[in-house]
């Protein structure tokens, strides 16, 4: 799929054994998002990180819920990465990098990451639960990994502070929208 040069908006179709995804991103949107991936937590975390990174995310997803959530969960972060990486396509007018410290009520969460290509994923926010808010905790580093997998960005998340999991998650992906604002920012040279 080709786009006009200068538009930074990707739509992505991605269908496995496990479920459909459709899934449409533009980087220079106005925070709006509209999300049904089936797992209601997911799709209000998603809309959190809409709304900080001041994009318009769109997506609809399928997938054996009946069985788990992993599996549809992995296939959103993989379309996410994708509908980044396309909308980027190759332009080197960018921050490319950034941090945040977010802060939500007792819960301090930095997130910082590179656009260089090189996909990575350190991780070190447990949770204390197996579920958050009827998503499955595990998935949530599982959707980042399969992001920064894709997006071909290294993405480094620590806790610092906190012990509600739903605010920690919350930090999260409020942190990951704003640094990704950051990182798309386009530059002078």
């Amino acid at each position: 799929m080709s786009k006009p040069t200068g538009v930074r908006y990707a739509e992505i179709e991605h269908e496995n054994s496990h479920g459909r995804v459709r899934f449409v991103l533009d980087i220079d949107g106005e925070r709006k998002s509209t999300v049904d991936t089936g797992i209601g937590y997911l799709d209000s975390m998603i809309g959190l990180l809409a709304y900080a990174g001041r994009f318009d995310i769109g997506i609809t997803a399928e997938g054996d819920l009946l069985v788990h959530d992993v599996h549809t969960v992995e296939n959103v972060g993989i379309c996410f990465g994708r509908a980044l990486a396309h909308a980027l396509g190759d332009d080197k007018q960018i921050l490319k990098f950034a941090s945040e410290l977010i802060p939500q009520d007792d819960s301090l969460v930095l997130v910082a990451l590179e656009l260089f290509g090189r996909p990575y994923l350190a991780f070190d926010a447990p949770f204390t639960t197996d579920r958050i808010g009827g998503l499955s905790a595990d998935s949530v580093e599982l959707f980042l990994r399969a992001f920064a997998q894709h997006a071909g960005l290294t993405l480094h998340i620590k806790k610092l502070a906190g012990s509600n999991n739903h605010l920690t998650c919350m930090a999260i992906f409020k942190g990951l929208g704003a640094a990704l604002r950051k990182a798309v920012t386009p530059t002078e040279t």
